[in-house]
């Protein structure tokens, strides 16, 4: 059997004083991760030694000035900047943030020019990266605007997927910003990722309420009626497999999620508290519906446990695992259908 070409998995280091060094070389200390990637994270060589020393791990790196010089076998470092960092542990500082944003921009861009394959986020502080050419509440956002496609935040683990019809933006402003364009197009985008980076040939989508119990035929708010059902109705008439709204309540709680292929949340909080709770540190944020491929771990900075060795990091070994999975789907996926004699090989596999 051919051997598969090496995923080259660039990683961007997010906030120094977090928890994301130490689950990026706590994935990478496994040497067998090198069967399956070549590494590459932005950072600095003494970035990278500082860390190491401090967590007691035993790694070792290759240093290199720019991701197209990464080697194979190696957990290539890309210096990105040569001054030293003030890390300061379980503190959110300024500089850890102006890191963090030095280490995305530069992941990105090498992702942009091919020189990566994949990229994989270690977790940022939303506050310290505020700058005057940095404004955005996440990664996702900054993605949306360097990459192609409509982005979309899609939680996955193997058995569970959560998409979210709004994201970072306040309660408050929900309701009036699920439209019925909004929802065609995140219908679209989850569609789209289920068949080309899953492989599910006909996904069946539920879509939950904005309103509590869907808004109770209009007692509890009208969005529901005025809104979602008419558009779910457009969209099942043109031949998707899409259902709701379903009371979020009741909807995990009683299994109902397993009955789908994915499920579209109407904010934040409502598609992100039941998967974490049902798949913590299994799961990962993935940006679907961009023309490249970006993972992230399921959890943020914890700063209260920085700098003390106690991260666990199989939900970011996990991130790389799916970003690799996902990068192969695509290709294959292309590969199939640029090819007509091999779309009758295509119907079978995703049947």
């Amino acid at each position: 059997m051919e051997e598969r070409q090496k995923i080259k998995v660039g990683v961007s280091i997010g906030d120094l004083n977090g928890i994301g060094c130490e689950v990026v070389l706590k994935t990478f200390e496994d040497n067998r991760m090198l069967d399956f990637c070549t590494p590459v994270i932005f950072a600095s060589n003494k970035t990278i030694s500082y860390q190491k020393t401090e967590l007691k791990l035993d790694i070792n790196y290759h240093g290199v000035q720019e991701a197209s010089k990464a080697l194979d076998g190696k957990i290539n470092v890309v210096n990105v900047w040569r001054e030293i960092p003030n890390i300061k542990f379980g503190e959110a500082t300024a500089e850890a943030g102006d890191f963090a944003i030095k280490s995305l921009k530069a992941a990105v861009l090498a992702l942009k020019e091919g020189a990566i394959d994949v990229l994989v986020t270690a977790p940022i502080n939303k506050n310290n990266i505020q700058a005057e050419d940095f404004k955005f509440p996440g990664h996702t956002d900054f993605l949306a605007q360097e990459l192609e496609g409509e982005s979309l935040m899609f939680m996955i683990t193997d058995d569970l997927k959560v998409g979210l019809l709004t994201d970072h933006i306040a309660v408050k402003d929900v309701a009036a910003a699920i439209t019925p364009e909004l929802i065609k197009s995140k219908v679209a985008t989850i569609e789209q990722s289920l068949k080309v980076d899953f492989g599910i040939s006909k996904p069946k989508i539920a879509i939950l309420g904005i309103n509590p119990h869907s808004g109770d035929n209009g007692i509890i708010g009208k969005e529901d009626d005025d809104t979602l059902k008419p558009a779910i109705k457009e969209l099942s008439d043109s031949g998707s497999l899409v259902f709701g709204p379903y009371s979020a309540d009741s909807f995990f709680g009683s299994d109902g999620y397993k009955s789908f292929d994915a499920i579209l949340a109407a904010y934040h909080d409502q598609g992100l508290i039941p998967f974490k709770t049902l798949s913590f540190g299994r799961g990962v944020n993935y940006t679907a519906g961009l023309n490249k491929v970006r993972t992230s771990p399921d959890h943020g900075t914890a700063y209260e446990i920085a700098g003390k060795g106690k991260a666990d990091h199989s939900s970011f070994e996990e991130a790389v695992f799916k970003a690799i999975e996902i990068f192969r789907n695509r290709k294959e996926y292309s590969e199939l259908t640029a090819n007509p004699l091999k779309k009758s090989r295509l119907k079978r596999e995703f049947r």
